[in-house]
């Protein structure tokens, strides 16, 4: 029964769990079944990279595309629990389990303070903040003797897995990269698809009427960002372990404005947008790295024709065709 305080909410269709649509449900079973087969035709260490910057680019388009806060610090987060996961699993013997968990914290407790003290501020001020945020996270990771300075943490040991999977096996590692992700994954879409995720569309769409409703805007944004931070941490410590290295390149600025460009080329507010949009900008990163400095401009000439072709990016303009169709 909904009562009149109810009302206003259920007119607007906050507070509803939106149903999953059948032809997501075909591609989330697809995709599985491609990454499933993909080790054993592709190069896993590149599939466990981009399976990472996939994660990575889900969080952030967790927080732009269904909040709208542009956040230029999302590299904090990311570096942040790699130096978490890679000091406690090399330093104190950590099973690799709880480094993940270990770096993930260490990236939710930066959410949260950089959150408390950034959420408040909106546009392209919340993008300054959160950028001089990420900054001060660089030089710290630079001046900190745990972190190694310039060398970074390297030789980070993969140990074993629950004490039962061996992490050092290739094809083992990568399948518990690929179950990290697909959790993350579907942690995030039951987090957009719940009455929370319909609150944060509605404060997206006009945060006045969503506080008029009786929603605490604030709470929930600041709710998104910690979530954000949390997964864009798990993506982090994975990586470190991946590649037994935690360095200054994960927390750098650049990265912030890469994962921007994966959410932005995949489709921004998409549900598999990211996930297509990081594996697009890992697989340039890689076969265009023999160009050197060049590197760069034949980058940015593809995102311009992408941008160009794709308004809303790859997944987002074909399901806008695909809607169009029926």
């Amino acid at each position: 029964m909904t009562t009149a305080a109810d009302a206003p909410a259920a007119a607007v269709g906050i507070g509803a769990v939106t149903p999953v649509p059948a032809h997501q449900i075909v591609v989330f079973g697809v995709m599985v079944a491609a990454l499933a087969a993909a080790p054993f035709f592709v190069y896993p260490v590149f599939l466990m990279k981009a399976l990472c910057f996939a994660l990575f680019a889900c969080a952030f388009n967790l927080l732009i595309g269904y909040v709208g806060l542009l956040s230029f610090g999302h590299a904090a987060f990311l570096g942040a629990a790699g130096y978490g996961a890679a000091h406690s699993a090399k330093a104190w013997g950590f099973p690799p389990e709880l480094a993940i968990l270990f770096g993930t914290a260490v990236a939710t407790g930066l959410g949260v303070v950089i959150g408390a003290l950034a959420i408040r501020s909106k546009g392209i001020y919340f993008a300054n903040i959160t950028l001089a945020f990420a900054q001060m996270a660089y030089f710290f990771s630079l001046q900190a003797k745990f972190t190694g300075g310039e060398d970074g943490i390297q030789s980070v040991p993969r140990g074993t897995f629950l004490s039962v999977l061996d992490l050092r096996q290739t094809l083992t590692l990568y399948f518990v990269v690929l179950a990290i992700f697909l959790g993350g994954f579907l942690l995030i879409y039951r987090a957009i698809h719940s009455p929370f995720g319909q609150v944060l569309k509605a404060i997206r769409e006009n945060e006045p009427r969503a506080i008029s409703l009786g929603y605490r805007a604030e709470r929930y944004k600041l709710v998104a960002f910690v979530l954000s931070a949390t997964f864009s941490g798990l993506a982090g410590a994975t990586k470190a372990l991946v590649f037994q290295l935690a360095s200054l390149t994960d927390v750098h600025w650049t990265m912030s404005g890469e994962v921007v460009l994966m959410t932005l080329l995949g489709g921004l507010g998409t549900v598999f947008g990211p996930v297509v949009g990081a594996v697009i900008v890992v697989t340039l990163e890689n076969y265009l790295a023999q160009l050197g400095a060049w590197v760069t401009v034949v980058q940015g000439a593809i995102f311009v024709i992408c941008v160009l072709t794709f308004r809303r990016g790859v997944i987002g303009e074909l399901g806008h065709r695909f809607k169009k169709s029926l």
